[in-house]
């Protein structure tokens, strides 16, 4: 698949998983898709712990709430680490987002789906503090998304995008239509 056929056939999967293990290697590839993303003046601040024993998985899915991504055999935790890149700017909020993109691209290239879970994790309830804890991340990292791994069990349904004309144009931007 070309990389932009790829990128089109890529959608957020909030579906059921098979219970087909996803094998380490295609784990492993995934996240190290995500640490090939670019990183604000290099300061790669994204780290990931990729999970799958059935017993990790099962304590991590006891304190997700509302429950996601509770089928897929496998899960990529993000994790982030507050660093300042130049004069006072961090952007570790651009660094682990361009990498959960290339994991997310790198699942659907080998055959698997995924979703971008944050605010889950993020929220006041501390769920990503709670499931730090439970990974024996250090408190200067924040975990700050996760992204189920496995092969979809229904259908992957696209979510209709707006035309290009509506959000994209060349040269300035468009101006007022008056009534």
């Amino acid at each position: 698949m070309d990389m932009l056929s790829l990128i089109a056939s890529r959608h957020s999967y909030r579906g059921k998983y098979l219970p087909t293990p996803v094998p380490r290697e295609h784990l492993a590839a995934i996240m190290q898709a995500g640490l090939q993303a670019p990183s604000g003046c290099n300061k790669q601040t994204t780290s990931l712990i990729g999970v799958d024993d059935p017993a990790v998985l099962e304590k991590l899915h006891a304190v997700i709430q509302p429950p996601a991504g509770n089928t897929a055999p496998a899960m990529i935790c993000v994790l982030g680490k507050r660093i300042i890149a130049y004069r006072d700017k961090c952007y570790w909020i651009q660094d682990y987002a361009a990498a959960i993109e290339n994991m997310l691209l790198a699942a659907v290239a080998l055959g698997y789906q995924s979703c971008w879970y944050e605010g889950h994790v993020t929220d006041a309830d501390r769920i990503g503090y709670q499931m730090q804890k439970m990974l024996g991340v250090p408190d200067d990292y924040e975990l700050v998304c996760f992204l189920p791994i496995g092969v979809a069990a229904e259908p992957v349904t696209e979510k209709a995008k707006k035309p290009f004309e509506e959000r994209a144009w060349f040269n300035h931007f468009p101006e007022e239509k008056n009534p």
